[in-house]
């Protein structure tokens, strides 16, 4: 006997995108956490202050526990890096790429590439579809032209990574804001862990405007290269009878790999220009499942992996749609099998995503997430942005005793 599919779910209200609101494990409706995001929720006309100020406050109650979890992770995926972060979209790449003259329109090389590739999606062009037809097409064929046109594309890529930075009008004080927030934490603990499939040189930069070190698998060198056991290293400060973790130090883990590494042989360094052929990322294509086990990506993603299994673990998640399958099934199955485990879940278009259920273009592991969290796993979902996650994260150091005591006095009803 064979089950018909579901219908797709009707498309939901455009107001919804964007909104901020906090959706805890069970609940059954999204709890506003503005007066706008009241209002596109469908409540009454003017917002109620004091359900604006339950939510708010059944957010902090959440974050006050979960920054106390000893294994603390952060995930960035590339909606980190958009907005006024100024980092490249998948669409503005596709438009760079192929139509650099006119927009919408491709260029001539272009259309000659995806006639020979034949990639001939015109009305949703996707820049990883397409050179994963490249890949494949290059893979049985010697072809010069759609081989130069390929490595062309990767360089812009590349360079569109690593120049958003040197603009101006670049704003990565979420990212600072972030790690002020996270990264000094109890030197007791084990030391923050940020986890991020961009590219690009922003959580370093971040770092180094306060002044913080980033362990990032590379050695202190005159010329850094990777080797995993850096990882394993830590920053003490001594004194003449005694020594103390120094605080300030997170590790970085660029699961796809970074605009400032190049593959030299079978050893990577780090390189603050690299070219196309020998940078050492993975460019987005369907072969990022095959790439994710080259090194040093294979050494990244198991120290992932690694921290899905730790007891005793919190994983916050911004700006990551769920569509790579190599990273999005391990969260998946940690979740299920990882008792201890806490998933915090940000995203613009959160809402959507769980509304939409795998339709629409979003991923189906917002639909599976919330079906877990539904069941009382425990699974937190965030509507809004990079930056209005980061203003709802309290500061780790107001959190003292005292105000834990009056934090879960207040949780078990004892408000007064």
């Amino acid at each position: 006997m064979t089950v018909e599919a579901l219908p797709p779910p009707p498309p939901i209200d455009e107001a919804l995108r964007g909104q901020e609101a906090y959706l805890p494990p069970g609940a059954t409706e999204w709890q506003p956490l503005s007066d706008n995001a009241y209002k596109a929720l469908k409540f009454a006309d003017a917002a109620d202050e004091a359900i604006i100020r339950a939510s708010r406050s059944a957010l902090s109650d959440m974050f006050s526990v979960a920054l106390q979890i000893p294994n603390l992770g952060f995930f960035a995926g590339s909606g980190t890096s958009l907005g006024a972060v100024g980092g490249p979209s998948m669409w503005s790449l596709w438009q760079q790429a192929m139509c650099p003259d006119v927009q919408d329109t491709l260029s001539d090389i272009a259309v000659r590439v995806t006639d020979t590739v034949r990639y001939y999606e015109r009305k949703n062009p996707n820049i990883e579809h397409f050179l994963s037809q490249c890949d494949a097409y290059l893979a049985f064929n010697e072809d010069a032209m759609v081989s130069t046109f390929l490595n062309d594309v990767k360089s812009l890529i590349l360079r569109a990574c690593s120049d958003f930075l040197m603009n101006p009008a670049s704003d990565i004080s979420a990212y600072r804001n972030l790690l002020q927030k996270l990264a000094r934490r109890r030197v007791r603990d084990p030391r923050l862990k940020v986890f991020t499939t961009n590219y690009d040189m922003c959580f370093e930069t971040a770092a180094s405007d306060l002044g913080m070190v980033t362990i990032d698998g590379f050695s202190y060198t005159r010329r850094r290269r990777f080797d995993g056991k850096n990882f394993t290293y830590d920053i003490v400060r001594r004194e003449a009878d005694s020594h103390e973790f120094a605080e300030g130090i997170y590790q970085l883990l660029k699961l796809h790999g970074s605009v400032s590494w190049s593959r030299e042989g079978g050893e990577i360094y780090e390189d603050a220009a690299p070219e196309a052929v020998n940078a050492c990322l993975i460019y987005p294509a369907k072969g990022k499942y095959q790439q994710a086990f080259l090194q040093p990506h294979l050494e990244l993603l198991s120290r992932f992996l690694e921290f899905l299994r730790q007891p005793n673990s919190c994983l916050m998640i911004a700006g990551f749609g769920f569509n790579d399958d190599h990273l999005s099934e391990p969260i998946f199955s940690a979740i299920q099998s990882n008792p201890s485990l806490k998933l915090i879940l940000c995203d613009y278009q959160c809402i959507a995503h769980i509304h939409n259920r795998g339709h629409y273009g979003s991923s189906p592991y917002w639909g599976k997430l919330r079906e877990l969290s539904e069941k009382g796993f425990d699974i937190h979902f965030i509507s809004g942005s990079f930056s209005d996650l980061v203003s709802y994260i309290p500061n780790l150091r107001s959190a003292s005793p005292a105000e834990q005591l009056a934090n879960a006095v207040r949780r078990i009803g004892g408000r007064a």
